[in-house]
């Protein structure tokens, strides 16, 4: 039995094809590929919800495998436009199908399986004295998502996910970051891998930590900064503490004694942002 309808639809150089069961094995992929990081990690492929996450892609250079639109909520217009001349497969959807597969109802009715690109520490690009963030095993991908955003405000040149717990295709972090995974360049490595390339680079490494640790805001990040942060629960390993130029704090005045890792990584990333700005005047 066939899960399409026979009705097809023309837009630009896209030709839609309608899906009306969740039982579709187009669906049946996209659901998996939501799920599980074995199954993106194995076909290079993930999904993406919304137009804005999608400009961001699209802005990366990621390639659209399939492209999901519901029938009920899509502009196609707008979606002619976002797409331009690209040829794309693409399938509508039922409003029952879209339920099915979209976390959000906010994604204005656009579901796409992207293929995923690996970037590596030597793809990186940087100017002469770059502000980068460092996560040592932070595992939520909110948190990580989080951070991306941050690190695209501050305009930081990359995130770098040492010993990573989760993987950067999450849908729970392209959400949490609103695209910021596809704007801000960020690369998977291990710790050792990490800390090699930051010393070659002659880049400081500042480590986030309570003990042996100077305030924040007396310590300079206007040369090659790289702001190491670790999971809220054990912190920091020591071989991140003995690779450090400097340990920094953020005072807590209060009698609780660390804050969400996403909301020091933020406090730290302006405060080198305000030296920067400062040292350019």
């Amino acid at each position: 039995m066939s899960h399409f309808n026979s009705k097809r639809i023309t837009f630009a150089k896209m030709t839609t094809l309608t899906i009306t069961s969740a039982q579709n094995p187009k669906i049946k992929q996209l659901l998996i590929l939501e799920q599980k990081s074995t199954e993106r990690r194995k076909s290079g492929l993930f999904v993406v919800e919304g137009y804005r996450e999608l400009q961001h892609c699209i802005n990366a250079g990621y390639e659209i495998e399939t492209l999901f639109c519901c029938t009920d909520i899509v502009d196609y217009q707008h979606l002619s436009a976002l797409l331009a001349d690209r040829d794309v497969s693409t399938y509508d959807v039922s409003m029952k199908v879209y339920e099915k597969i979209a976390y959000r109802s906010t994604t204005e009715g656009v579901v796409a399986i992207i293929r995923s690109k690996t970037l590596r520490l030597e793809d990186l690009q940087l100017p002469e004295q770059p502000l980068i963030v460092v996560l040592e095993r932070v595992e939520k991908p909110g948190n990580l998502g989080a951070i991306l955003r941050s690190a695209d405000a501050a305009n930081a040149d990359a995130v770098i996910v040492c010993d990573p717990l989760t993987d950067l295709y999450n849908p729970n972090l392209i959400r949490s970051s609103i695209g910021a995974i596809f704007t801000v360049p960020t690369v998977a490595c291990s710790s050792d891998e990490c800390i090699k390339f930051l010393k070659e680079k002659g880049i400081h490494i500042l480590t986030a930590q309570l003990q042996d640790s100077h305030l924040y805001y007396n310590t300079d990040m206007t040369s090659g900064t790289a702001i190491v942060m670790g999971t809220e629960s054990t912190g920091l390993t020591d071989q991140w503490r003995q690779a450090a130029n400097a340990h920094i704090r953020i005072p807590m005045l209060g009698q609780l004694d660390s804050l969400n890792v996403s909301v020091s990584t933020a406090i730290l990333l302006f405060e080198a942002v305000r030296q920067r700005k400062l040292n350019e005047r």
